[in-house]
This record gives structure tokens, sequence and C-alpha cells, in this order.
């Protein structure tokens, strides 16, 4: 792998990365176009519906891209969407080579672009700095390969371990700071997932707020709010609770009323009422998912309480842990991070691979993979 590869694969994955929050439900992809060892064109992909990276990219360049290479993020499509195949972009303005950090995952493209390329005399090579590609795209990679988004739980903690009073008080265990990083998760993040208990007790919003974002085109990024999910098995979220009122589109899953058995027959505020349960009337934590990925939702936040959090963990469906500690005590009483069912001993201990800690304001950070080995 020739280091010219490389520094030009690390500016493409710069690009790609504005796009962090705009591309739903699309990847995130850059592109750069070198000749003679100069850069003449780069774009990346800023919104669904809009032009792909490789499209932008050339539309950016002066003159003619005769002869040069491209450096793409994501295997160029070969299908006709929204807009059509960059395989076909590239072939037609004469690149001789592309290299590629990864191969498409999706079924529709999935090396069917190199091959294009190839066949049209196109020198193609892929694999350069793949696992940072992958990293950019977490959720589209895995709702490709496995028809599932990718599922982080976001849980705020003091150093002692503990999410809240025993009473249930818990505004605010984290600073300012801290707030405004779940903002970001929240904008990057195709819907959000919370539980009855949590509405009950707080009345959030689960809204991306551009105040709080603290980016540059946040009032652009808030216009894309994600989808919220209530998993409420017997509907008690009340009609006037903020999470199922304003514009923003919510989902109330459950099972069916308490009291007759069977699910509401008037509306919720705003919200879309689904029956997702299992064959014990409970909401189905795996249909859920399912049912998100087919509506195209590649990254999901869980934001909720021990019991839903703990549920989501021992049903083998998280992806990644972001805790967020404060330099608080709150004591042996208050509530801890999860409740998990079970474990006993050693043995059903549920291993983590920390990949990131860093200071966030007042508090720490901790970025961990859940391990399946």
């Amino acid at each position: 792998m020739s280091e010219l590869d490389e520094f030009y694969m690390a500016r493409a994955l710069q690009l790609a990365e504005r796009g962090l929050y705009t591309t739903e439900p699309n990847p995130r992809v850059g592109c750069v176009l070198v000749r003679d060892g100069k850069i003449i064109g780069e774009g990346w992909h800023q919104r669904a519906g809009e032009g792909h990276a490789e499209v932008e990219a050339l539309a950016n360049v002066e003159g003619s891209a005769q002869g040069a290479t491209a450096y793409v993020t994501l295997e160029p499509c070969s299908h006709q969407g929204k807009t059509g195949p960059c395989c076909d972009a590239l072939i037609n303005v004469g690149v001789s080579r592309v290299v590629a950090a990864m191969q498409d995952p999706n079924p529709l493209v999935a090396g069917r672009g190199f091959e294009r390329m190839k066949k049209a005399g196109i020198e193609v090579k892929f694999g350069v700095m793949e696992a940072q590609a992958r990293s950019l795209n977490p959720g589209f990679i895995k709702r490709m390969e496995t028809g599932l988004p990718y599922v982080r739980i976001k849980l705020a903690m003091s150093v002692d371990g503990r999410t809240a009073m025993d009473s249930g008080e818990s505004q605010w265990i984290t600073g300012p700071a801290a707030r405004s990083d779940v903002q970001k998760l929240r904008a990057r993040s195709s819907a959000i997932i919370t539980g009855v208990g949590t509405v009950l007790l707080d009345d959030p919003s689960m809204t991306v707020r551009a105040e709080q974002l603290g980016l540059e085109d946040s009032e652009e990024i808030v216009r894309r709010q994600p989808l919220r999910v209530v998993l409420d098995t017997h509907f008690r979220t009340p009609g006037e609770a903020k999470i199922v009122s304003g514009a923003s589109r919510t989902w109330l899953v459950g099972g069916a009323l308490i009291d007759t058995g069977k699910a509401p027959t008037e509306a919720i505020g705003n919200a879309e009422l689904k029956i997702i349960k299992d064959a014990a009337g409970k909401v189905d934590l795996h249909a859920v998912l399912k049912e998100l990925a087919v509506n195209d939702c590649n990254e999901v936040l869980v934001e909720a309480g021990a019991v839903l959090s703990g549920a989501f963990l021992q049903a083998g469906l998280v992806d990644e842990l972001v805790i967020y500690m404060a330099p608080k005590l709150l004591g042996h009483t208050a509530r801890p991070l999860m409740n998990l069912p079970g474990m006993e001993s050693m043995a059903d201990q549920v291993k983590l691979t920390i990949q990131d800690v860093r200071s966030v304001g007042d508090d720490w950070r901790i970025n961990a993979i859940v391990r399946t080995t």
C-alpha cells in the first residue's frame, strides 16, 4: 500500500466525515481526484437525493479529469437510484485509476461497480484504510450485512456507577459539555429509543436542539430530526407527553392495553401506534430493530433507564456503550447503571473493549464496544 494512496485516502475520509449528520439513510462518502500529483477536484455526499461524492468531486474539476486517479471511501455505486451510477460517471470522464477504501456492502452494488470499471479499462484497487472507512458508517454497513441497525446505549453515571437517586431524580449528573456531546450522538442517529418509564418520570422531548449542538451548521442539521421510538407495552404514555407532540415523528410501540388486552383505538398525541410484541405480549426488541432497519435506520441510540438498557444488552442487541462519567458520588442507595438479572458469577460477565476515553468538560466519556467472544 503506497504512502501516497493513504495520504489522499485520508483526505477523502476527512471529506466524508462532513456528512456525519446529514446523509441519512445513505453512507458518508468522500472523493478526491488527483492527477500529476495534484488534487484537481474533491467532494463529499451531503444529503440523500443529492449528488454522490464522485459526482460532487467531478463537478469541482476545472477542465478535464482524463487520466486522473479517483480516491473514494466507498465503492462507486453501479445502480440507478435517485442519482445515476457513479462508476459510469468516472468511466465517462476517463479516469485511469480508482482507489477505494472498501467494497460497498449494499447487495445492489457489492463489487459490481468495481467490475464495471475494470471492464472499461480502469485500474481498481480497494482496501486502503478500510478500517477507518468502516468506522464512519457502522450503521449503514451493519444494516446491509445483517438487516439490523447499529445500536448505541448512552448512559450517564457517577464515579460510583449510579445513574439517579433512589427517587429517580437524575438532573443533572453530567455538565453542559457532556449534554452538548449527547446532542451530537442524537444528531448522527436515525432513531432514538426510550422506554415509557423514562417518559413518565422525566417527560423528555428526545429531540436534537440547535442551541446545544454547538456546530456551525446546527440549524440545518436539526431540520432532520431522528425518529423517536417509545417502547410502551401497555400504552401508558400520556397524550400530552412532549415526546408524542410536535412535528418530530414518533413511534409508540406496544402490545396491548392492560384493561382490554387490545391495542388502543384512539391516537396518543401525534404518535404512530405500532404493535411489535413477542409471544408473552411484551415488546419484541429484536423485531423493533428489524422494523427500524426496514425503515432505513442505520444508527440507533438508546436513551433509557436501567431496566430497558439492561434488556437490550442481555438480548445481545447492543454494539456500543457511550458512558459519561461525572466526578460525583451518589451513594449505594442510588440507582445502578443497568439491571442485569441472572448475573451471579464471573462467568456471566459482559466483556467490553474500550475504544476511547476522553474528557468532555468536567466529565469523562468512555466509548466501549460490546464483545461477542
